[in-house]
């Protein structure tokens, strides 16, 4: 079974999402380690990119204080190597297609598998084009994660059908940030979904309130939460850690139906 599957396993799912490196990679790992105390299912680990399209002005900030630091993909694979020692939930990599190929598939896969990374997101990889990196991914047993974007549903039932790990559905059109309202009809694209498949779904972009995480899960299987999470540690910076690790507990009360 996907460890990743894991993460839903036991109800709901909250799923942060860190940038690495900001403000450093030591901060990054308290940040991890205490939204694992604090309730989080699956964590994921953004590998900063110079040009994240898919990405508004928060974690934009976030990519260019990590790169400014100093930041790479080596320093990463290293944080994962560390964090391992005792975190257990499922880690996932998001970044883009470029990162993946400048690295080299291969190797990137590897050390994926080396260091205990269970998925990796690419928001700017087409479906049509995914084969180029899912084949090798499967060889390193890492989920390729499936997108599903509210502009995609004439083909959800395909992305659906091959889907590994979890489904991220997208809750809305354009970049990534907080919003005051959620209009797609998640319940449509959840209920394509199901038809297709077994693998859980959950669902990103946007959320940021307890209540707005709560009624996500309630339709899917979790919520997702990057820019309001990006926000405190770039608030809070070196002592980020207990604040994000208040944060993620309220997000799992909410997503657990407990507010």
């Amino acid at each position: 079974m996907s460890n990743i599957k894991k993460a839903f396993e036991n109800g709901k799912a909250f799923i942060p999402f860190i940038t690495c490196g900001d403000p450093d990679l030591e901060t990054t790992a308290k940040i991890i380690r205490e939204a694992e105390k604090a309730g989080a299912d699956l964590i994921e680990l953004g590998i900063p990119f110079s040009d994240p399209t898919a990405e508004g002005p928060v974690i934009q900030g976030a990519n260019i204080r990590a790169l400014s630091g100093g930041i790479t993909t080596d320093k990463i694979f290293d944080l994962v190597t560390d964090l391992r020692k005792d975190v257990k939930i499922p880690l996932v990599f998001m970044t883009y297609a470029n990162v993946v190929f400048s690295y080299g598939a291969e190797n990137f896969m590897s050390r994926c598998k080396e260091t205990g990374i269970d998925g990796i997101i690419l928001p700017d990889l087409p479906y049509e084009e995914k084969d180029e990196f899912s084949e090798i991914a499967e060889k390193y047993d890492i989920d390729m994660i499936s997108l599903i974007a509210p502009t995609s549903e004439n083909r959800a039932s395909m992305i659906a059908k091959e889907a590994k790990g979890f489904i991220y559905i997208v809750s809305s059109l354009g970049v990534t940030g907080i919003r005051n309202e959620i209009n797609t009809d998640i319940n449509r694209i959840v209920e394509i979904i199901r038809k297709n498949t077994d693998v859980p779904c959950a669902v990103g972009f946007g959320i940021s309130e307890p209540r707005q995480a709560q009624k996500m899960a309630e339709i899917s299987d979790g919520a997702i939460v990057g820019s309001a999470i990006i926000r405190i540690i770039e608030q809070y910076g070196k002592d980020s850690a207990p604040f994000v690790g208040e944060y993620v507990r309220l997000m799992k009360d909410a997503v657990s139906n407990k507010l």
